[in-house]
């Protein structure tokens, strides 16, 4: 498999306003596992939501590139096709729209080429929703109507495996998790980062890198990463939390 970068140079951005990035230097290769943990209110999830293009974000500088071209002004699907793909940290419910019908519509988006029957998509999405704990029945139902934290977490999941990205942002996955839900979470992360995907772990806590170590730490305070490291960064915040940390 070809070789994914994320990078991002000097990302600014701002919503209603207010400045919340304050200049972001990152690379991502696929194959990578990063963690990106800071204190409440440091830009940790606005950076996932500007990574994927959420039109409530303005971007004032810097640029973010995939494999060389430039998409910080790209629109989310084309994002997408470049092998991005974020997990929300509250992702919605969209009433009306079919589970069924959403991860056909985004699969036949991204991989038109592919001309896999009805029936070969669906065996597939079942044999994934068996792995992350999600019902059959739940093929059916609109998007995250009536689920559970966890159930919105899981069929985030579902997503990711079903779409095959190159580069994964995960915004607070393990928020809403029991241990046996995280202990499955983990397992299908574990699995695309051996098929060379890279990751960006978006955390408060140390919880889900007891189980996915990190290669790569890097801590955000107010808008800016003001510390770079490995796993000893996060034993160290759990032990400590932030305080010691200066930016």
């Amino acid at each position: 498999m070809t070789n994914t970068v994320l990078e991002i140079k000097n990302l600014k951005a701002e919503v209603e306003g207010k400045e919340i990035l304050k200049g972001i230097d990152l690379i991502i290769n696929s194959g990578e596992i990063h963690a990106l943990m800071g204190p409440n209110g440091a830009g940790k999830s606005t950076l996932g939501e500007v990574l994927i293009g959420h039109p409530n974000y303005k971007v004032t500088g810097g640029k973010i590139m995939v494999n060389g071209k430039d998409i910080t002004n790209a629109p989310p699907e084309d994002r997408a096709k470049a092998g991005l793909f974020l997990a929300f940290q509250n992702p919605i419910t969209v009433s009306g729209v079919k589970i069924s019908s959403f991860l056909r519509m985004a699969y036949k988006n991204l991989y038109p080429e592919e001309n896999m029957s009805l029936k070969d998509f669906f065996n597939m999405v079942k044999a994934v929703m068996k792995d992350v704990d999600i019902d059959e029945s739940f093929i059916s139902r609109s998007i995250n109507d009536g689920f559970s934290g966890g159930e919105r977490k899981r069929f985030e999941v579902l997503q990711m495996v079903i779409l095959k990205p190159k580069i994964v942002i995960l915004d607070e996955i393990d928020s809403g998790l029991d241990v046996d839900a995280l202990k499955l979470v983990s397992a299908e992360i574990k699995k695309m980062y051996n098929q060379n995907v890279g990751f960006l772990i978006i955390t408060h806590y140390q919880r889900i890198l007891k189980d996915i170590i990190p290669e790569f730490v890097h801590v955000l305070k107010d808008g800016k990463i003001v510390m770079n490291g490995d796993r000893t960064v996060s034993d160290r915040i759990e032990n400590e939390g932030y305080d010691w940390i200066k930016e």
